[in-house]
């Protein structure tokens, strides 16, 4: 993937998308047993909904963690390509994460934030990316040169298909509308884990 030159597509004039719509349009294109930790609330309400893969991670009651948890998936297994889906407010908890994964560098590693400028789960209070803060200026700023804001649907599937041919570290920022999910994900954590460990091929 290829940084945007400043002035090109940001949070100003990216398209508003459908964080269900754009979940499933991302999870058609995997095909090599990717894994995919998906954020607290509805980023993995959506990736629960768009098809239980054991190699998706369904994470419960962890805000600000899905970008270090994907971190350490991609170190452990290196020639398997990871993508994290995180939301604005829980990656505006934990921003130091994307000095971390600059400073890794590891061409395994996918972020994807969905930005609604408010905490949805919680009752839409809003976040920091409301009033200015630009998630991918930020990251860029924090060393991930290929951190870009999705113009649209198109755009979003020609940054991901260039991100899972091992392109990364990639950070995408998609602008997505306040809908609610579409399911949400059952709340068993010791099946989410044991699942996801047989999908890592790390337990029989």
């Amino acid at each position: 993937m290829t940084a945007k030159p400043s002035g090109a597509v940001g949070a100003h004039n990216a398209k508003v998308m459908n964080r269900f719509e754009l979940t499933k349009r991302l999870v058609a294109q995997l095909k090599r047993e990717e894994a995919v930790i998906g954020g607290i609330g509805n980023a993995n309400f959506d990736l629960w909904a768009s098809g239980q893969r054991p190699q998706n991670f369904y994470m419960l009651g962890s805000m600000g963690l899905t970008v270090p948890i994907a971190l350490g998936v991609a170190i452990a297994q290196p020639k398997r390509h990871v993508i994290a889906l995180e939301g604005d407010g829980s990656l505006l908890m934990q921003l130091g994460c994307l000095a971390t994964v600059a400073e890794r560098a590891l061409k395994n590693l996918t972020i994807v934030v969905w930005d609604n400028g408010i905490y949805q789960i919680t009752g839409s209070q809003p976040t920091a990316s409301a009033t200015g803060a630009d998630l991918v200026a930020i990251a860029r700023g924090a060393g991930l040169a290929n951190s870009a804001w999705a113009a649209d649907e198109t755009d979003f599937d020609r940054l991901t298909t260039s991100a899972l041919k091992d392109g990364g570290p990639s950070l995408i920022a998609v602008r997505i509308d306040d809908k609610p999910a579409v399911a949400t994900t059952d709340r068993d954590p010791v099946q989410i884990r044991e699942r996801f460990m047989r999908g890592l091929g790390v337990r029989s």
